[in-house]
């Protein structure tokens, strides 16, 4: 690790005072790799919980227990002032009372940064099989939008920012990395599977770690190249922007994307401004709190299609 981020600073200009994240899972992260960890360049880290019950941990197939996810965080809390945890919601059976708790567990240890996602099932996975087997119960999205708005009022009456749909941070404690996909920003993949973007195409490299290094001792780029056009820019703009607090500006809108796209987003947008699940405040369109839990859904529905 220290290899690749030495790596970095030899061959590109480096701000002075960096972000430097380790993702990691408790069960990764015991004392001495938290010790070695701390005297490394690496100063946030942002490790994969989702829950502090173990029957929860066992129904998403984690590999550590809710014991190593609170050592995990004692012990990193000594070193790591900048610390960002995943918490899950939505999980069969966990009850509005029982994700209190959670979020109260992890307030305790004074952690800066929460992302917090709701349960998906994903195809062909041992959760879509139990669930289907009527083993675990399905996913209540009713509930899921209770538990997000909890989450919402916990963390808000906590000092935290609600600055992305998924994401809350104490001030200053924003994930740079993050924001800057949310804010169309450029940014370079390094490795299988990782994607690039340069403000005006998008790429991906290919998943496979043999080819992957293989291509790469050839002095050859695996990876596939996407143009975006004007379209999937202003797409993306709309998705992201309504995720954060940030907005939808509609001057940047207009001078960025052109006229008639201002126009399609102002008309389009009526019906959610009527709703109240969407507002607009000096030039820019945002989500309500009742519109936050659907924005994405309500971008999609923004979207401009068979446009150059």
């Amino acid at each position: 690790m220290s290899s690749l981020i030495n790596a970095v600073y030899k061959y590109y200009k480096v701000s002075e005072a960096p972000e430097i994240t380790l993702e990691a899972n408790p069960d990764d992260l015991n004392n001495n790799k938290i010790l070695e960890l701390a005297k490394s360049p690496v100063n946030r880290l942002s490790i994969g919980v989702q829950s502090f019950f173990e029957r929860d941990l066992k129904l998403m197939n984690r590999a550590h227990n809710a014991n190593e996810a609170k050592l995990c965080l004692e012990e990193a809390t000594k070193y790591f002032d900048n610390i960002s945890i995943d918490l899950i919601y939505g999980i069969p059976d966990l009850t509005n009372d029982d994700w209190i708790e959670n979020i109260d567990t992890a307030l305790s240890y004074k952690i800066q940064h929460i992302s917090s996602y709701a349960l998906t099932v994903e195809p062909k996975t041992a959760l879509e099989s139990l669930i289907k087997k009527g083993v675990v119960k399905n996913v209540n999205d009713k509930l899921a939008q209770e538990q997000f708005n909890i989450l919402i009022d916990k963390l808000e009456g906590s000092d935290f920012l609600h600055y992305e749909l998924s994401n809350f941070g104490k001030s200053n404690y924003f994930s740079k990395n993050n924001t800057a996909y949310w804010q169309g920003k450029s940014y370079l993949g390094i490795g299988p599977s990782a994607h690039s973007f340069n403000g005006k195409e998008r790429s991906w490299n290919i998943r496979n770690n043999t080819k992957y290094i293989k291509s790469i001792q050839e002095n050859k780029l695996p990876n596939e190249t996407e143009m975006l056009t004007v379209t999937d820019k202003y797409n993306e703009y709309i998705m992201t922007g309504l995720r954060t607090i940030w907005g939808v500006s509609i001057e940047k809108v207009n001078y960025t994307f052109g006229e008639n796209y201002k126009t399609y987003l102002l008309k389009h947008s009526e019906k959610y401004i009527n709703e109240h699940l969407l507002y607009i405040d000096n030039g820019k369109l945002l989500t309500t709190k009742k519109g936050k839990f659907l924005s994405d859904g309500i971008a999609s529905n923004l979207f401009k299609i068979n446009l150059s």
